[in-house]
């Protein structure tokens, strides 16, 4: 055969012919005559090159750039890349990615808006002047309802999630999320009396329920495998700016006469524009395989619905040959997947076999999240802040503005390195840093009370570490472990789990407060982050670079 090969072409197969790689420019090449001419390449190269090199014909081809090789009778015949080019299949624009995750992460930074304007909310709420309201005078368990009223509604929205999320598909899950956040916010907004107000808020938290939920599945469904990561840690840094954005409404807010009113109400906007979106996107198209494959319906029908879904994610025009390519491939590991089980599977499945072992990985690492001592750290901020010097220490809502900044530059950081570094690193690196900021604490409240630098540094360590860690980690591992045949029950238990975790944390804080106090407080959150860093590092599987369908083929089984 004869060939002529740029210095770093490989050849490699397409359908119908031989396709190379497409170099940046093409430089004058040696012309070879020889019945196997892969035989001169590097040895990195040669074992994988040599398996096609026994069925190219002995004829005349030309390798260049941007074009097809076909083998010749009569010369070269130059056509455009065949569209099975891996390099072709994978490709994206960040046009067409933005759009389908920004109206899914409106809903963590909803939740995170709650967190934010409920600290100002709270404070407006109980003033005689600034209430506008006759009971203003709340009792603890009055204001704890209040308080922790978006947090049991989260807990019920999980568990409406377990049976239904399957039924519903993820884009309907996301509009019922963003209904249940517009009605909810704006009941709290307009309560006239307290039990309205916790009517509101319990609505609410059903809403965040359903969206921390259907927000994470959805990303993970319909983003490039590539970036799959970045995308659903952007998501966490949705959730930061939410916060932020709330304490930013409560700090304007707070001298208002029913002010709280306001910094309820202005969540009904941001809830209507994220149903909006929502209603425009396509539904998953994995979820529309998964129930083509589950008999709910004619699987050619199902399988176009696909086809055009994916096509609009990727801004790609209906029906094209790489969306087809594309959704045969996930159809037939479907198929194969499920071909000798009950398709549709049982709710007690997540409890076996794979599903398992996905949720002991997921479940585990949102328990850790809330368990290794982000509330306690955070409680005592000011004082430590205090205790340094720090003048601004004594304003409590730009002490929460200034830690708030400091997570979100972090999380930046941990979305810019989760598709390079990986999973595992950062997560180890960052439970790590936890696990040290603990103890720097523990010992602080015991014994480096004269070194409140000390205690500083500590906390920004914790905040830090935290925050390219747990924060985002986790809820990207738990979008893309678990099996497509479990994943909307197994997404709703590990949301479960972190909510009840984080409800148990919050009841159990005050009476460990005053029966251990701050340095053995530090010292058991510090043994069981210790806990968490074995957990990482021998149970948590790297998932960098994988699609769903390899990390459910080549971890999980």
């Amino acid at each position: 055969m004869a060939s002529v090969l740029a210095p770093s072409a490989t050849v490699r197969p397409i359908a119908g012919g031989y396709a190379s790689p497409l170099p940046s420019r093409l430089t004058p090449t040696k012309v070879h005559y020889n019945p196997q001419p892969l035989r001169s390449m590097k040895k990195s190269k040669k074992n994988a090159a040599a398996s096609q090199s026994s069925r190219l014909p002995l004829l005349p081809t030309v390798i260049t750039p941007n074009l097809r090789l076909r083998p010749q009778a009569q010369g070269p015949d130059y056509s455009s890349p065949s569209p099975s080019d891996d390099a072709t299949e994978d490709a994206f624009s960040w046009s067409s990615v933005v759009i389908p995750f920004l109206f899914p992460a409106l809903g963590g930074l909803l939740f995170g808006y709650d967190i934010g304007a409920t600290s100002g909310a709270s404070i407006s709420l109980q003033s005689p002047e600034l209430s506008g309201t006759t009971w203003f005078n709340l009792s603890a368990v009055q204001l704890g309802l209040v308080v922790s009223g978006s947090l049991y509604g989260a807990l019920a929205g999980s568990l409406i999630a377990y049976p239904t999320s399957d039924f519903l598909g993820r884009r309907r899950e996301l509009i019922a999320a963003s209904a249940l956040y517009l009605v909810g916010g704006l009941v709290t907004g307009c309560a006239p009396d307290l039990v309205v107000l916790i009517i509101g808020r319990l609505i609410y938290g059903i809403g965040i329920g359903m969206a921390m939920h259907g927000a994470p599945l959805y990303i993970a469904e319909t983003s490039p495998s590539q970036i799959r990561g970045t995308l659903i840690s952007l998501k966490e840094l949705f959730i930061v700016l939410g916060i932020l954005l709330g304490y930013l409404v409560g700090s304007v807010e707070i001298t208002a006469v029913g002010g709280w009113r306001y910094m309820y109400g202005l969540s009904a906007p941001i809830a209507l524009a994220m149903a909006m979106g929502m209603w425009t996107l396509p539904p998953s198209p994995r979820w529309l395989l998964l129930r083509a494959v589950q008999g709910k319906g004619a699987l050619e029908d199902y399988k176009e619905k696909a086809m055009n879904a994916l096509a609009k994610l990727r801004g790609r025009p209906a029906g094209d040959k790489i969306s087809e390519r594309q959704i045969d491939e996930t159809l037939v590991s479907l198929k194969a997947a499920y071909a000798e089980e009950d398709s549709e599977g049982s709710l007690l499945e997540v409890f076996q076999g794979a599903s398992l072992k996905a949720f002991i990985i997921g479940g585990g690492l949102v328990l850790f999240q809330q368990i290794t001592g982000q509330p306690s750290v955070l409680y005592y901020a000011t004082s430590i802040l205090q205790s340094a010097g720090f003048s601004a220490a004594s304003d409590a809502a730009r002490v929460s503005v200034v830690i708030g900044l400091f997570k979100l530059l972090m999380t930046g950081i941990a979305v810019l390195k989760v598709d390079n570094l990986g999973r595992r690193p950062l997560l180890i690196g960052g439970v790590g840093g936890i696990v040290l900021s603990l103890f720097l604490l523990a010992a602080y409240y015991n014994v480096l009370g004269s070194l409140p630098l000390v205690a500083v540094g500590a906390l920004l360590l914790y905040v830090g570490s935290y925050q390219v860690s747990f924060g985002p980690i986790s809820w990207l591992m738990v979008s893309e472990i678990f099996p497509l045949r479990t994943r909307g029950r197994g997404i709703s238990l590990a949301v479960l789990t972190n909510f009840g975790s984080n409800a148990l944390v919050t009841f159990a804080f005050s009476p460990l407060k005053e029966l251990l106090g701050p340095a053995n407080i530090f010292l058991l959150f510090g043994a069981i982050a210790l806990l968490s860093l074995a957990f990482v590092f021998f149970y948590v599987p790297e998932t960098k670079g994988l699609s769903l369908e390899e990390i459910e083929a080549k971890i999980l089984n």
